[in-house]
């Protein structure tokens, strides 16, 4: 199941939308309404849902009656099915935290003189940095040095305190995109990274969530940055140091982990300012973040107004 936020052009209400083949069918208020005027509706709450993250906190049964929404195609001629460029995506959920890994593929960390982690290498992104899936990237003015990351996206599902490496996985609600926007200047100027990497729309995450239920390996994803066009990030996650449960498990050790959190699991090799020569974003850029059945998260790249 793919699961997101948007919201139609002609109104700012936020909707909960789920994923049909390549169509976002209406949000799931609007199918729970037409279940409930053809006789029945699996769950009372459905009639109000408007965010993931409302989702996510209600545990497995709240995707089990989701899907109960669409067993029965008789009401299908009820559906309002809004193809993807006619609507406005928000962020895929609104993540209490977004924790960061630094260098988790052994080429990024090679590409940039650095030595392998012993240990995950945390940082944070702060909230205001979190955008959506077509919204635009914003060169702030105080950098000059603007670089992608595309990673693999890490949704908690439920409230995570010192779990194990071998349960890790059953505390993951799904997975998505997100795209480590980074000021390298700031980065490497400050000695440390947060400001660099928390700018205004430096954390595009989405377009959707997938449950955890329909990705067999999340080891073994194709993960691509493509920038105009261009491919310059092509790796698989099996080539994280650090993997998923084992991220999961290390932090939750000391930092709990809240349902709607979100992990970025760190970039491959082939970001911008490694490159001889560097290759940064400029204002009229498109950067996508490309994940095996997981989808694409595409943002344009703007000036400061």
């Amino acid at each position: 199941m793919k699961l997101c936020q948007f919201k139609t052009k002609d109104s700012e209400r936020r909707r909960l939308g789920l994923a049909v083949s390549d169509e976002i069918v209406s949000d799931v208020a609007e199918l729970a309404r037409a279940a409930k005027t053809a006789g029945g509706v699996p769950a009372d709450w459905l009639l109000d849902a408007d965010s993931t993250l409302d989702v996510i906190r209600r545990g497995p049964s709240a995707t089990q009656d989701i899907a109960a929404l669409l067993a029965d195609d008789s009401r299908s001629d009820q559906w309002t099915a809004y193809p993807p460029d006619s609507v406005d995506f928000l962020p895929a959920t609104y993540p209490g935290k977004i924790m960061a890994i630094g260098r988790n593929y052994a080429e990024h960390a090679s590409e940039g003189g650095a030595d392998l982690p012993k240990a995950p290498l945390l940082f944070n992104k702060l909230p205001n940095a979190l955008s959506a899936h077509g919204a635009s990237i914003v060169l702030p003015r105080i950098s000059g040095q603007v670089d992608f990351e595309a990673e693999l996206a890490v949704v908690i599902g439920r409230r995570t305190q010192r779990v194990s490496e071998a349960d890790a996985l059953d505390y993951i609600f799904g997975y998505s995109l997100i795209n480590d926007v980074s000021a390298r200047d700031l980065q490497f100027g400050d000695g440390q990274w947060t400001r660099g990497k928390s700018l205004d729309t430096f954390a595009p995450l989405g377009p959707f969530i997938t449950t955890r239920d329909e990705i067999d390996d999340v080891q073994s994803l194709k993960i691509e940055g493509v920038l105009n066009g261009q491919v310059m990030q092509s790796s698989n996650t099996s080539k994280m140091i650090f993997r998923v449960a084992h991220l999961v498990s290390y932090l939750s050790q000391g930092i709990t982990l809240e349902p709607g959190d979100v992990i970025a699991t760190g970039t491959p090799d082939g970001v911008g300012i490694f490159r001889k020569p560097p290759v940064l974003l400029k204002a009229g850029d498109v950067f996508e973040v490309k994940i095996e059945k997981l989808g694409t998260l595409r943002n344009p790249v703007v000036a400061a107004q």
